[in-house]
C-alpha cells in the first residue's frame, strides 16, 4: 500500500511538473506570438505614418505652388506688372523646391520634367513686362494644369480657356467666374469653364 501511494505520488509530482513547465512554454510562446504581432503593427503603423506624411508633404508642396501660381494669375488678371514679377520669382523658387521622391517613377519623371519647364517659364516671368509675362503664362498654365493630373488638389479648380489668346489659351482658376489674365480689364470676362477639377 505503502508503494502504491508512493508511486501515486511521484505520478502525481511528475504529473504537475509536465504541467507546469508545459504551461510556462505556452506563455513563452505567447510572449513570443505577443511580441512578433506587436512588432508587425508597429512596422505596419511605421509604414502608415510614412505614407501619411509622403501624402501630407506630397500635398503641402502641391498647395504651395497652386497658392504661388494663383497669386501669378491674379496679378496677370489685374495687369500688374510688378506684382506678376513678384509672384513669378515665388512661383520660381516653390517649383524648385518642390519633392518629386514620394511619387511612383513614372510620375517623378513627368513631375521632374514639367517642374523645369514650367520654372524655366516662372523665371522669366519675373523678370519680363507683362505682354511677354503673359505669353510664358500660356505655357506655364500648361505645365500647372499637366502638374495637376498628377498631383491632384484639394481644392476645386476651374480649368478656363479663352479661344482669342493667341489662339486660345486655358489657366486654372479657384473661382468659377471668368477673370481672364491673359487681357486683363481690356476683355476680363472673355473665355468660359472648360472643367471643374477636384
Amino acid at each position: 500500500m505503502k508503494k502504491v501511494k508512493l508511486i501515486l505520488a511521484i505520478t502525481l509530482m511528475t504529473s504537475l511538473s509536465l504541467t507546469a513547465m508545459s504551461c510556462k512554454n505556452g506563455i513563452k510562446e505567447n510572449t513570443a506570438t505577443n511580441t512578433e504581432h506587436s512588432e508587425m503593427n508597429h512596422d505596419e503603423m511605421n509604414a502608415s505614418t510614412d505614407k501619411t506624411v509622403s501624402d501630407a508633404q506630397n500635398s503641402t508642396d502641391a498647395q504651395k505652388v497652386l497658392t504661388a501660381y494663383m497669386a501669378l494669375k491674379d496679378a496677370l488678371v489685374a495687369t500688374n506688372e510688378s506684382a506678376a514679377a513678384k509672384a513669378g520669382k515665388t512661383l520660381e523658387n516653390t517649383l524648385k523646391a518642390f519633392k518629386v521622391n514620394n511619387y511612383s517613377a513614372e510620375q517623378q519623371k513627368e513631375l521632374k520634367d514639367i517642374i523645369a519647364d514650367a520654372t524655366e517659364h516662372a523665371e522669366h516671368i519675373s523678370r519680363s513686362e507683362i505682354g511677354h509675362q503673359r505669353e510664358h503664362f500660356k505655357v506655364l498654365s500648361k505645365d500647372i494644369i499637366d502638374m495637376v493630373a498628377i498631383t491632384g488638389t484639394e481644392n476645386t479648380l476651374y480649368q478656363q480657356f479663352c479661344p482669342m489668346y493667341d489662339g486660345g489659351g486655358a489657366w486654372l482658376s479657384m473661382e468659377k467666374n471668368v477673370k481672364n489674365p491673359y487681357y486683363g480689364n481690356k476683355m476680363l470676362t472673355c473665355g468660359k469653364v472648360q472643367k471643374e477639377i477636384n
